[in-house]
C-alpha cells in the first residue's frame, strides 16, 4: 500500500534512526571512532574508525537539522563527545591527522558539513576548548595540494566553515576550487570529476554526489560570504544535470549501475535532494520524493542492510567485487547523502504533496546525453533504463589501460551489474579479468581477451554513436586498472564499434583494421544476468534472470557462433550470472563489418530491426531500419593512422 507524505517522512527518519543506532555498539567508549566489523581498507583500520564516525555524524546532521533540533536519541550529545575525543591530541583513540591519513581529509569533509548543519545544537554548546581542537584539527588542509579530482572540495567546504567558526582560510586555495571546477564543467550539467589527460572522460555517480552537492553547500556554507554569481552558477547547472538525472532511475527504484565507489548507494539521490533544497530542479516535488523514497525502498529491500541494521559492502548482497581499495566497513554510509531531504522541513512540498510516477513509468523515451556520450532507452513495460555508453572511460588517452567493468563496458542499466569477479582490494583481485559482458573483444590463441581503454568517441547523434579504440592484452599481473607499466601490454588491431539504440534493442556493428594474429577470434558480448541457477542450455545466446527479465545476443552478420558464459560470484546482483555471447566462426579478417542485435527487456523483441550494409569508400555503413519504419545509419570509418599516437609496444621494439 503506497504511504501517505506523512507516512513517508517518518519512514525515512526511522530509517535514519536505525541507522545510526546500530553503530553504536561499535564505537569507542568516547565515541571518537566507530570501528565497524569487516575488512579494513587500505587506509587502516584507525582511517576507517574516523570514516565511521564523520559518516554516521554527516547522516545525524541532516537528521537533526529537519527535526529544528528535536533530538530523542541524542544526536548531538552522543556526537558531541565523540567531537571532543576525536580532536583531544592526548587521546590515544584520538582521529588520526592529515599528515598520519590522507583519507582524514575526505572525512573532514563530512564533519564541516555536519557542524554547519548541527551549528545550534552542537558547534554552539561546545565549550571553546573543544571548538578550537576541532579548528586546530582542520587547519592542515588549508594550502594543501588537493588532488585534481572532487577531493578540491574537500578543502574548500572545510575552510569555508572554518572562515565561518573563527579558523584558518586560505582565499587562494577558494579560488583555485572555482577555477577548476570551471575547467571541469562538460556541459549540460555535466562535470567531468577531474580531467584524464586532456579531456572529460571522468563521468560517474561523483558528478552528483560531489561535483553538484559540494559547491552548492560550500555557498550554503558561506552565506552572504561566497562569491557574487556562484550561487545562480552552480544552481543552474545542477537545474540542468536533474533533467538527466531523473531519466536514469529504474522502475525497479534503481540507479544506473555504473562508475566505482557503488557501494555508496543511496548517494545517487544527493542531486535530487540537493535540487530541492536549493531550488535549483525542474523536479515537481512529487516526483523528487517518489525518486528518492523508490531509490531508499529498492536497496532496503534487496539486503543494503544487515541483521544487525548495518550497512552492508556491496550493492544489493554482500559483494566485495565492486568495492575499490579504499572502501572500508564504513565507506557505506556516505549513503548519508541520500537523506538531505531530512534537512527540508516538513512542510516542504516534497513532503506533502503526493508522488508521482517515475519517468520511466511515464512512458517510453529515449535520449542523447552529449557531455558523456550516452544514448539512454527507457521502457515502461519492464521499467528498464539502459545506456549504451561511447564517452569517457575515466582513462588516460595517453597509454593503454585494462578494462574497469565500471567504465570500460558498451553498456549499463538499471537492471543489470556487470560482471566483477574477484576481489579488486587485494593484490592480483580482478586486475586484467577479461572482459565479458557487453564488451566487444579479440580472443588470442590462449583466448584470453583484448581490452579496449582508452577509447575515442567519433560520433554521437540521434540514436546512434561509434567510438574506437586499440586492443591490447594485459602481459602479466602486474597489469591493473590504472595502467600497467609499459612492459605489461600487446598491441593488436583497430577495433571500431558503432551502435543504434531504441527500445531493448542495441543494433552492435563493429569492424577490425590491422593484422590481429593468427587465431584470432570475434566476440561480442551482451548483458549479463544474475540468474536462480546456471543456466542448463549454454548453446545459444539466451540468459532468462533471476528477476524475470531475457538477455539475448543475435548474431545478424559474420558472428553465427551462440553460447552462453556461466559465472559464479563474479556478479553484484547474485550469486550465479549468466552472459550472452556470439563470436566469429574463425579468425576475424581485416576491414570486414559484424553485426548482432544486443536485448535486455521483459519479453523477446516483437519484430527485430533488420540491417543492410553497404561501403562509401573506406567506411562502412549499416543501415537499421526499425520496426515503425525509422531508419538509423551507423557509419563506420577507417582509422587514419597518423590521427593517433601510436603507443611503441616495447616486446616488438
Amino acid at each position: 500500500m503506497p504511504r501517505t507524505p506523512a507516512q513517508s517522512r517518518a519512514h525515512w527518519e526511522r530509517t535514519a534512526d536505525r541507522m545510526l543506532l546500530a553503530v553504536r555498539p561499535h564505537a569507542t567508549e568516547d565515541h571518537g571512532l566507530i570501528h565497524l566489523p569487516g575488512v579494513p581498507s587500505h587506509n587502516g583500520a584507525h582511517s576507517d574508525g574516523l570514516e565511521g564516525f564523520a559518516r554516521t555524524f554527516l547522516l545525524a546532521g541532516f537528521r537533526l537539522a529537519g527535526a529544528a533540533g528535536a533530538d530523542p536519541h541524542d544526536l548531538a550529545g552522543w556526537y558531541a563527545a565523540g567531537l571532543a575525543a576525536g580532536t583531544d591530541p592526548k587521546n590515544p583513540r584520538r582521529w588520526p591527522t592529515f599528515a598520519e591519513c590522507n583519507q582524514a581529509k575526505v572525512e573532514a569533509a563530512s564533519i564541516a558539513l555536519a557542524l554547519h548543519e548541527t551549528r545550534p545544537w552542537i558547534w554552539d554548546r561546545l565549550s571553546a576548548r573543544v571548538r578550537q581542537r576541532v579548528l586546530d584539527w582542520l587547519a592542515p588542509m588549508v594550502g594543501n595540494l588537493m588532488p585534481g579530482n572532487n577531493w578540491i572540495w574537500f578543502q574548500a567546504v572545510t575552510e569555508a566553515f572554518a572562515r565561518t567558526a573563527g579558523g584558518e582560510w586560505l582565499q587562494q586555495d577558494l579560488d583555485r576550487t572555482i577555477a577548476l571546477t570551471d575547467g571541469w564543467y562538460a556541459g549540460e550539467g555535466w562535470y567531468s570529476d577531474g580531467l584524464t589527460g586532456a579531456g572529460h572522460r571522468n563521468f560517474d555517480h561523483y558528478n552528483g554526489w560531489a561535483m553538484h552537492l559540494y559547491p552548492l553547500w560550500f555557498c550554503r556554507i558561506l552565506g552572504d560570504a561566497a562569491p557574487d554569481g556562484l550561487l545562480d552558477r552552480y544552481r543552474r547547472r545542477l537545474h540542468r544535470f536533474l533533467r538527466d538525472q531523473r531519466l536514469l532511475i529504474g522502475g525497479n527504484g534503481s540507479p544506473l549501475i555504473q562508475g566505482r565507489s557503488l557501494t555508496y548507494r543511496h548517494a545517487a539521490l544527493a542531486p535530487i535532494w540537493t535540487g530541492a533544497l536549493f531550488d535549483a530542479t525542474p523536479l515537481p516535488p512529487g516526483e523528487t520524493r517518489a525518486i528518492a523514497t523508490r531509490v531508499l525502498d529498492h536497496f532496503t529491500g534487496h539486503g543494503a542492510v544487515d541483521t544487525e541494521g548495518l550497512l552492508t559492502l556491496g550493492w544489493h548482497r554482500p559483494f566485495r567485487g565492486v568495492l575499490q581499495g579504499y572502501s572500508g566497513p564504513a565507506s557505506p554510509y556516505w549513503a548519508a547523502k541520500g537523506f538531505i531531504g531530512l534537512v527540508l522541513p516538513p512542510g516542504h512540498p516534497v513532503w506533502t504533496e503526493e508522488e508521482t510516477p517515475l519517468a520511466v513509468e511515464q512512458g517510453d523515451f529515449h535520449a542523447t546525453l552529449t557531455s558523456p556520450g550516452w544514448l539512454v532507452s527507457g521502457t515502461a513495460s519492464d521499467g528498464v533504463v539502459r545506456v549504451v555508453h561511447h564517452g569517457g572511460d575515466h582513462s588516460d588517452p595517453a597509454r593503454p589501460h585494462a578494462d574497469d567493468p565500471g567504465y570500460a563496458r558498451f553498456a549499463y542499466s538499471t537492471h543489470t551489474a556487470p560482471e566483477t569477479p574477484g576481489d579488486p582490494t587485494l593484490p592480483g583481485g580482478s586486475a586484467g579479468a577479461d572482459p565479458l559482458d557487453n564488451a566487444v573483444v579479440l580472443l588470442d590463441a590462449a583466448g584470453r581477451a583484448s581490452h579496449r581503454r582508452p577509447a575515442t568517441r567519433i560520433s554521437l547523434n540521434g540514436a546512434t554513436a561509434v567510438s574506437r579504440s586499440r586492443a591490447h592484452w594485459p602481459r602479466d599481473a602486474t597489469w591493473d586498472v590504472f595502467g600497467g607499466p609499459d612492459t605489461a601490454y600487446a598491441l593488436g588491431p583497430w577495433i571500431t564499434v558503432g551502435s543504434a539504440l531504441r527500445g531493448s534493442v542495441e543494433v552492435r556493428a563493429v569492424r577490425v583494421d590491422g593484422d590481429p594474429g593468427p587465431g584470432h577470434v570475434l566476440r561480442v558480448g551482451g548483458w549479463a544476468l544474475a540468474v536462480d541457477r546456471a543456466p542448463a542450455d549454454t548453446r545459444t545466446a539466451r540468459v532468462e534472470g533471476a528477476d524475470g527479465l531475457l538477455s539475448s545476443v543475435v548474431g545478424v552478420r559474420g558472428l553465427p557462433n551462440a553460447s552462453v558464459v556461466p559465472a559464479t560470484d563474479s556478479n553484484a546482483l547474485g550469486p550465479a550470472s549468466g552472459t550472452p555471447v556470439v563470436e566469429t566462426e574463425g579468425p576475424v579478417a581485416h576491414a570486414t563489418l559484424h553485426i548482432a542485435l544486443v536485448h535486455l527487456g521483459a519479453t523477446a523483441p516483437a519484430a527485430p530491426p533488420s540491417v543492410t550494409t553497404r561501403a562509401r569508400g573506406t567506411t562502412l555503413l549499416a543501415d537499421v531500419t526499425w520496426p515503425d519504419g525509422t531508419v538509423d545509419t551507423l557509419r563506420l570509418p577507417a582509422p587514419d593512422p597518423a590521427a593517433y599516437t601510436p603507443w611503441k609496444d616495447p616486446a616488438r621494439a
